[in-house]
């Protein structure tokens, strides 16, 4: 069966950031054996989760997946749940506590959704969090330290036991992603 990687986008994002879009160009050129999902992430937390677990019971074969941001939060639940191998790319830790600061009307600037960000999405995204993980061993840390919008320092801790690259400036896009796309290929075992 053709192996999968499922991308994961972050929050306010869509499959037509650069990171997916660059991920999905790698695959369609060198590694065209390879199915790429990265859907459109329903904006509300439980139900985007429902939503990847069910893309994920449906993924005949093997896979493994990538996310950026608030998608590497939810890769790291993928994880933990599904037995996969992740790669999470300046991933929020605590989104609970960082969207806190983003309550109230949201718009998606790749897809023009509105919709209203509340405190009990808030507690979603609390119930979402894998609070002593057993995957370590299959995670793979990609962190800027340049990164603007989450402190680095939050995702070297909690991924410590994980494999952890760490790079000095940057920024929360992750400058030269591109680079990688290969390695994470590999570390995937795709």
């Amino acid at each position: 069966m053709m192996p999968t990687l499922l991308y994961l986008h972050g929050f306010n994002s869509s499959p037509q950031s650069l990171k997916a879009q660059l991920m999905q160009e790698y695959l369609q050129q060198k590694r065209p054996d390879i199915h790429f999902i990265c859907p459109q992430l329903v904006a509300t937390p439980a139900a985007a989760w429902a939503q990847i677990a069910a893309i994920c019971d449906d993924i005949k074969g093997p896979f493994g997946v990538a996310g950026s941001s608030l998608g590497g939060f939810l890769a790291t639940r993928v994880a933990e749940q599904f037995g996969v191998r992740a790669v999470v790319i300046n991933p929020a830790v605590h989104p609970h506590v960082l969207l806190h600061d983003f309550l109230g009307e949201q718009v998606n600037p790749y897809t023009d959704e509105r919709y209203l960000l509340t405190s009990t999405h808030m507690q979603e995204l609390a119930a979402l969090r894998v609070e002593a993980p057993s995957c370590m061993d299959r995670i793979w840390l990609l962190q800027q330290q340049g990164d603007e919008v989450l402190d680095y320092r939050e995702a070297l801790d909690y991924y410590r036991f994980a494999r952890v690259c760490i790079q000095k400036g940057g920024d929360h896009s992750f400058v030269a992603f591109n680079h990688y796309c290969a390695q994470i290929i590999r570390f995937l075992q795709l």
